[in-house]
């Protein structure tokens, strides 16, 4: 066939300019090349969906990260770790850390229009295990998050009365006498068994309650963006609301400049402790909800020419914002609890779930008209969970969508996928509404979406696109989208600071892990450990696993494995499709490493072959030794302490 008779025929545009194209010289053949990616890229961009505003994405972004962390870890951690000099080292991270992961995440997903796992199979398929680990973490975190809201469901539903029924243990909610000490008190409050040993019955108000709260999630995301961009308009604004009335009631307590003062009161000498560096950068790591591929998610339904820069130094100011001003809002009113009860105020602060619901609900009980403040207070517990965890949902589904978009993209198939995640989820989730379901919560807690797991993420994230991807190409990337190149900081924090940083709080984690115990009372079983640490490693291990997997199945020398190259249906310079486009620049064709890698060839091919049994046999076994090192030393600890 002549290209004269491959011209499209008829009196279209497209026609014309095929026409005008041949005439020039034949250059519309490499011009249509270039443009039909780009086609393809609107039409699935079409097709996945779009904010409909930047307010939607800004909103929902928001709602994910500003949660119930905001609420009673940060101001916990600050008290716990020198008052005001905890802002030193939470500052660093901040900057370090937080913004250059949050900002690589987002940009990532508005880059590609892709989700947790194809976004980095795009930029580079030897790291998609980072995909896969991030949606490992996401899958747990939906089982025991909206235990949470569950809880707060419960005790919002018991706030419409005269007196609280929490205000004395000899309620009959509490079903304990009032005669009883207070841990066993407290006990009673959450129907919490003495081991993971007694799971005991499903308490089924609560169950009721996780239905709830899974009915309203599903409901909430399950027409994608169209849902989600309105919903976050209430759900993300409504906690400031509750916020600033909590904070305006607690400021004007007797007692409450004590409490602000023990939050705030700096004790530089803390600073010497390395517990407070780590509690910073994990901190930062959970409250930003960065390595869950959430972010991504998020920041593929953009715009391909959003601002995403300034989104993210905002939303990131924003929520550490929020987390300082939260801190005054629950320490004055611990400060009055403890002004009430002529105790110190570490007497009555607690940490984790315990401040939200034990120690800021018995000091609500001191106050006049404490239903009132107290339902108030749920409901601000209730709508920061919600976001959190329907924008975990949705960033799941967005992930399994983009992977098999046309399986999951006909009919009302996307709305059953959600569906039956919803279902199996709240399942899961039952065990821990038994009355040993708080050991198994602080297990998934301790151990599923641990900080350790969100560091080794963070590491091989950074790598991925400072040193395989490049820093510099993604530079030139988000030159493209938004018209301007970010602060070179962030660039130099992608390639040497935040992995340093990461890597360096990691090993502190293993140097001084220690078992994990409830209350600090109560030690865990062998098998118990066991369980948390297959979780952990269920995540962790996606990334070099897919590593082995990709290089093994793929033909060529090392070299060239490592340098796989990332789609050529990205946007940006060159032409796709065109042989070593892009080329990722770990290891330059005109090298002497690669010169010499030519030589090792025959050393490469031992190597793979090698691979497989290191695969089937060595690395589990190493997996294993670990596991069991790390449960040895948890028991021989416990049992000492």
């Amino acid at each position: 066939m002549t290209a004269e008779k491959a011209l499209p025929l008829g009196n279209g545009k497209a026609a014309e300019e095929a026409r005008e194209s041949e005439a020039l010289g034949g250059g519309g053949g490499g011009a249509a090349a270039a443009r039909d990616p780009r086609d393809k890229r609107d039409k699935a961009v079409h097709e996945r969906g779009q904010w409909n505003n930047k307010v939607e994405f800004v909103l929902s972004v928001a709602g994910e990260i500003i949660g119930l962390g905001n609420v009673w870890r940060f101001p916990y951690l600050c008290y716990k770790n020198g008052g005001g000099a905890f802002l030193i080292p939470y500052v660093v991270f901040f900057i370090c850390c937080g913004i250059p992961v949050f900002f690589l995440e987002t940009a990532l997903g508005q880059f590609t229009s892709e989700g947790g796992i194809t976004c980095w199979r795009k930029v580079c398929p030897l790291f998609e295990g980072i995909g896969y680990a991030t949606q490992v973490i996401e899958a747990h975190l939906n089982v025991y998050y909206i235990i949470i809201l569950a809880w707060a469901i419960f005790y919002l539903s018991n706030c419409f009365t005269t007196e609280l029924p929490w205000a004395t243990c000899g309620h009959e909610w509490n079903t304990a006498p009032v005669t009883l000490p207070p841990p066993l008190c407290r006990r009673r409050v959450l129907a919490i068994s003495d081991g993971i040993e007694h799971i005991g019955n499903l308490r089924w108000e609560l169950a009721l309650c996780l239905l709830a709260a899974w009915t309203i999630c599903y409901f909430c995301i399950w027409k994608g963006t169209k849902s989600t961009g309105k919903v976050v308009y209430v759900t993300a604004t409504f906690p400031y609301v509750m916020l600033l009335i909590l904070l305006i009631r607690g400021v004007t307590l007797p007692g409450a400049s004590e409490g602000i003062k023990f939050y705030l009161y700096p004790d530089l000498s803390r600073l010497s402790d390395p517990q407070v560096w780590v509690d910073a950068g994990t901190q930062i790591f959970f409250s930003y909800a960065i390595c869950l591929g959430c972010l991504t998610a998020l920041g593929s339904y953009n715009n391909y020419n959003n601002n995403c820069y300034r989104d993210c130094i905002m939303l990131c100011c924003l929520n550490s914002g929020t987390s300082f001003v939260a801190g005054f809002a629950i320490f004055s009113v611990l400060g009055f609890m403890a002004y009430e009860q002529g105790v110190p105020i570490a007497e009555v602060a607690e940490s984790g779930p315990g401040l939200a619901f034990i120690a800021y609900p018995k000091a609500v009980t001191m106050m006049p008209l404490s239903p009132l403040w107290a339902a108030l207070f749920f409901m601000m517990l209730i709508f920061l969970g919600l976001d959190s965890q329907f924008v975990c949902v949705e960033s799941l589904v967005t992930a399994v969508v983009d992977m098999y978009p046309k399986v999951f993209r006909r009919g009302y198939r996307r709305e059953l996928l959600i569906l039956a995640l919803s279902i199996v989820s709240y399942f899961l989730g039952l065990v821990m509404l038994t009355e040993g379901g708080m050991y198994i919560f602080q297990l998934f807690d301790s151990y599923a979406a641990s900080g350790m797991c969100l560091l080794f993420v963070a590491i091989f994230e950074c790598v991925c696109i400072g040193w395989v991807y490049g820093s510099n190409r993604f530079y030139d990337n988000i030159e493209d989208m938004i018209g301007y190149r970010p602060l070179s900081l962030i660039k130099w924090c992608w390639k040497v600071v935040t992995p340093g940083i990461c890597a360096g709080i990691f090993i502190f984690f293993l140097v001084k892990y220690k078992p994990l115990k409830y209350n600090n009372i109560y030690t865990y079983p062998t098998w118990g450990y066991s369980i948390g640490w297959l979780m952990a490693l269920s995540s962790m291990l996606c990334i070099p696993l897919w590593i082995f997997i990709k290089m093994w199945k793929t033909e060529g020398t090392l070299p060239e494995d490592l340098c796989l190259g990332p789609s050529t249906s990205l946007p940006g310079e060159g032409t796709p499709g065109e042989p070593g486009a892009w080329c990722c620049p770990l290891v330059p064709s005109s090298s002497p490493c690669h010169l010499f890698s030519l030589l090792l060839s025959p050393t490469h091919l031992v190597l793979k072959t090698m691979l497989g049994p290191f695969l089937c046999i060595i690395l589990p076994s190493i997996t294993l030794w670990i596991s069991k090192v790390f449960i040895s030393t948890s028991k021989e600890t416990g049992s000492e302490k």
